[in-house]
Formats: C-alpha cells, sequence, structure tokens
C-alpha cells in the first residue's frame, strides 16, 4: 500500500458520521469482475435508507445511466465521465437528463471520435471497440480487457497518446480507454450536477461526501475529497495516478464497497 493512504478503520468515527453522502465508481469499485454482487446493491440501498445521498459517477454509457437512474436506488447519476447527468424526477414522474454539451457540439466531437476510432483500430492491434458503445451519446470507449485479451501497457498508452494527438481528452479506466471532445470531467460535471440538483456546494462541503474509486480516472475526485477512499485494488494501479485517495479498504472491488458502507452507517450508529 502506499504510504500517502491509511486504512479506512483508521478513518475518524466522527469524520464518518458527519458525510451525507457517496459518490462513488461503478466499475471494479461497485462491480466485483465485471458483475454488481447482491451485498453490494445492498449497501447502495442501505446507505440511501440510511438518509445519505448515493450517486454513481462512471464512464459507463447513456444508456447504462438510463437504467441506473430508474431503478437503482440512486440520487442521481454521473454518465460518460461527466458528458451528463441523469435523474429521475419524482414530481414529474419521469426520467430527466441534463447534458453537459448542445446538440450541436456533440455532433462534431462525434464526428472527430470517428476519426480516432479508425486510427486506433490501424495502429493497436488487439484494441476493441468496447460493447456499450452503442449505447453511448459523447464518448468512445476503447476496450483493452473487459471483451478482449487484455493488452500491455504499452498499447494502452499508445491509445491515449492516439487521443491526445487528436486534441481529446482522455482517461483511462479498469477496463476502457475513454476519449472525448469538450471541456469536462467526472469532477467538473459532479460539481455542477450537485449545484445545480441539490443546492450542494461541493467546495465549501467536500469533507461531507466521500468518492469511492479505483482507476486512474478518478485521480481527480480523489484530489477534491480529502475523504476519497479507494477499493483495495487502487493499489494494482497507484503508480499510473497523479493523486491518490486519503483510505483505502481492505477489500476489493465491491466487497471494499461494502466494507466502506459499513464503517458508515456504524458511525451513523
Amino acid at each position: 500500500m502506499p504510504a500517502t493512504m491509511l486504512p479506512l478503520a483508521q478513518c475518524p468515527r466522527e469524520t464518518l458520521a458527519a458525510i451525507r453522502g457517496v459518490v462513488t465508481d461503478i466499475d471494479e469499485t461497485l462491480s466485483t469482475r465485471g458483475r454488481l454482487t447482491a451485498a453490494a446493491y445492498r449497501a447502495v440501498e442501505a446507505l440511501q435508507e440510511a438518509g445519505l445521498k448515493v450517486i454513481p459517477v462512471t464512464g459507463r454509457p447513456a444508456g447504462w445511466c438510463d437504467h441506473i437512474a430508474r431503478f437503482w436506488p440512486v440520487d442521481a447519476v454521473v454518465g460518460e465521465n461527466g458528458a451528463f447527468w441523469m435523474w429521475r424526477d419524482a414530481a414529474a414522474g419521469r426520467l430527466k437528463t441534463h447534458f453537459v454539451q448542445g446538440d450541436a457540439e456533440r455532433l462534431e466531437g462525434r464526428r472527430r471520435l470517428d476519426v480516432v476510432r479508425a486510427e486506433v483500430l490501424r495502429a493497436v492491434p488487439g484494441a476493441g471497440i468496447a460493447s456499450d458503445q452503442p449505447y453511448r451519446a459523447a464518448d468512445l470507449a476503447i476496450d483493452f480487457c473487459e471483451d478482449v485479451p487484455a493488452l500491455p501497457r504499452e498499447a494502452i498508452l499508445r491509445i491515449v497518446k492516439i487521443f491526445e494527438a487528436h486534441g481529446a481528452h482522455v482517461k483511462v479506466s479498469s477496463i476502457h480507454v475513454n476519449g472525448w471532445f469538450g471541456d469536462y470531467d467526472k469532477l467538473t460535471t459532479t460539481r455542477l450536477m450537485m449545484a445545480e440538483l441539490f443546492g450542494v456546494d461541493l467546495v465549501a462541503d467536500r469533507t461531507r461526501y466521500i468518492f469511492a474509486g479505483d482507476s486512474p480516472n478518478d485521480a481527480p475526485m480523489f484530489a477534491f475529497f480529502p475523504n476519497a477512499v479507494g477499493v483495495a485494488n487502487v493499489c494494482d494501479l497507484a503508480t499510473d495516478m497523479v493523486h491518490l485517495p486519503r483510505w483505502v479498504t481492505t477489500a476489493r472491488s465491491g466487497a471494499g464497497f461494502v466494507e466502506l458502507a459499513d464503517a458508515l452507517l456504524a458511525a451513523r450508529r
């Protein structure tokens, strides 16, 4: 474990008791080897039942986020690394979506991403287009280990450099390289969503919210939230991260999220 991270068990009880909400990554933070366990889902539900806001912030596509916002026990979801947020408006009785960019910007971004897509497939043998790409509204996801044989680190870095050469923003998750055109990311959109949807100033209240994550694309969130938590597998990629979380669980992936939820609920009791 890197020296900058401390075991979650050492987090002061009063710090955990003051938490009002959990912002969380999904892949290998809530999920475990690509599956959402019953224990992890129940942990999300238990947090919401205890009065905490629960907000997944993910690189996954609009199609997934539609389902998550409708059917999961969550308050909202930020998708495609900050391209939009979705929530179920109880008063209106329907799902709503707020895109950070307008239609014309997203259309132009898609045109430019098609050029990147062709170059990646031509230049990086073994790379694949993510199977969830048809359900994406704003970004391009290149699969390097989810449904293709795992690529070496050098190939992943080559994909990153292709995105960057075209002027795209790019982030590496535990399974995909995601790229997009637009001045947003997980953090900027989460801050905007919290202000507009819930009236929360995250700059002022950052100590009252926890972010849970596991991979390099979570680094801006780790830097922003002083009590950010990494599930144990964050240590696997720690050398690739500019910022690390303050706390780390003993368990990996979804079991680590359950460990975090149990700690928060115990502190409230």
